[in-house]
């Protein structure tokens, strides 16, 4: 039986069908059938209401907590103002808080960690320029035992491009050459992007190459954000691209990351878990 449906009978391919109350043109309420699964997905998504903190007033901060909003997540948005010395972020600020998102910038996102998790929150990290910092940050949350998930980007699309991308890096192997050139607006705080240095990464990792791997970094205007991965031979070129056409697919990502962290506890990266979002 679907929590909170008494009238869905048994039967059918997703365990029964049942009835949802629609408004009709007249003012009235009929019967439209839904599927039971269907239906346990709409309560399960009332008891995942979160009261979220987000750090950050940024184009992106924005748009998280727009996606966050229409989640029907519940959402307290933190900027540089509101945030001066820590003061959003003290453990009496954070009573209320299930869940910590920070999008800010690299200079200040380390004693935004540090803060929330002392104060037992856990939390999703999407601002980059900190990583040389992962091993301190990752036993400071396991001494807290708290929720941690981080990354350089949050659409499934890059994390998607990622894994493409891991699966070329053998070219190195096979007498190519490779490069990688990053496009961000000019507002961008740091360079080479969190995404490019990722993408170093996997490359690396999939070639044991990593040394011959070199990043390009351009900004310009309001490009949201382009990746570019060359694999070059005497005989042939292998060309890569993402190409972001709005901030949309990061705050959602982010989003629902924080759904699946929330009632967790741990260290995690948002590439080895966003197939399970």
């Amino acid at each position: 039986m679907c929590p909170g449906f008494s009238n869905l009978p048994a039967g059918g391919p997703n365990g029964g069908l049942g009835t949802q109350p629609r408004a009709n043109a007249s003012g009235g309420y009929k019967f439209a059938r839904v599927h039971c699964a269907d239906a346990c997905r709409l309560w399960l998504n009332l008891l995942k209401r979160m009261n979220l903190l987000i750090l950050g007033r940024g184009k992106t901060g924005k748009l998280v907590a727009e996606a966050a909003e229409a989640r029907k997540h519940r959402v307290r948005v933190a900027g540089a103002k509101e945030n001066e010395n820590g003061a959003a972020v003290t453990t009496e600020n954070l009573q209320t808080v299930d869940l910590v998102i920070d999008f800010t910038t690299p200079h200040c996102v380390l004693a935004n960690i540090e803060s929330c998790v002392k104060a037992g929150k856990n939390m999703v990290v999407g601002t980059t320029g900190w990583y040389e910092e992962i091993d301190r940050i990752r036993a400071l949350v396991e001494q807290h035992k708290t929720g941690f998930l981080y990354a350089a980007n949050f659409s499934q699309g890059v994390n998607l491009f990622l894994e493409i991308a891991r699966t070329a890096g053998v070219a190195l192997c096979h007498d190519y050459s490779g490069q990688i050139f990053e496009r961000h607006h000019v507002h961008k705080k740091d360079a080479p992007s969190g995404t490019a240095i990722a993408l170093q990464r996997v490359i690396g990792e999939a070639s044991g190459k990593l040394e011959e791997i070199e990043i390009t970094s351009f900004r310009e205007g309001e490009v949201v954000g382009m990746h570019e991965v060359v694999f070059e031979s005497p005989a042939d070129r292998i060309y890569l691209c993402h190409d972001a056409k709005s901030r949309r697919g990061f705050a959602d990502g982010a989003v629902r990351a924080a759904e699946w962290l929330v009632a967790k506890k741990g260290f995690y990266e948002f590439k080895d878990l966003w197939r399970e979002l």
